[in-house]
Order: structure tokens, then sequence, then C-alpha cells
């Protein structure tokens, strides 16, 4: 697995980690959705996005069958995980509901 991936997943902060592809249409919508919420919750997640295309391991890895597929991550943990789309509020809440 990509090391780089797991030391960034495996910190103490919250990582969102945005799998998805650049042919996907619902994954395009999911862009300004994440720059909402990484406004909102400023320094208290780190969003990241795998393309899975390029990075078929990681992928394969988290099983990832659908894009976008979302998960959040705090100390190597993953502590959700959803495919689709999801509007900032509701992904503000989701986040948010994981910070402690």
């Amino acid at each position: 697995m990509n090391a780089k991936f797991n030391d960034i997943i495996n910190g103490n902060v919250l990582v969102l980690v945005d799998f998805y592809a650049d042919w996907c249409g619902p994954c395009k919508m999911m862009s300004p959705i994440l720059q909402e919420v990484k406004a909102d919750l400023k320094d208290s997640v780190k969003i990241i996005k795998v393309n899975v295309d390029q990075h078929q391991d990681l992928a394969s890895h988290f099983m990832v069958r659908g894009v976008p597929t979302l998960m959040l991550f705090k100390t190597g943990k993953m502590l959700w995980r959803q495919s689709g789309v999801l509007s900032a509020r509701d992904l503000t809440s989701i986040v948010n509901q994981h910070l402690n």
C-alpha cells in the first residue's frame, strides 16, 4: 500500500478520503462540496483525493467498487464510509460527529 497514504491516515487528525475518477460525473460534483466542507471545518479535518485509476492498489485494498467513495480515518482506523454524493451539510455533520 502507498506509504505516503498510510502516513496521512495514521495521524491524529481526521482525514476525509475521496476516492474518485476523472471520468465520473458525480465525482466532479463532489469537488465544490469538499471545498465547502474544508472551508467550514478548517484544520480540524484533512481532505485528500485518491484517483482510483492511478492508485488501483489503494482502491483494491479498500474494496472501492464505485466512485465517489468517501472514507473518514483517524489514527489508521476507518471511522465511516459511504459511496455516492453527499451534501456539504451532511458531510460536515458526519465529520463533526467524529471530532473529539
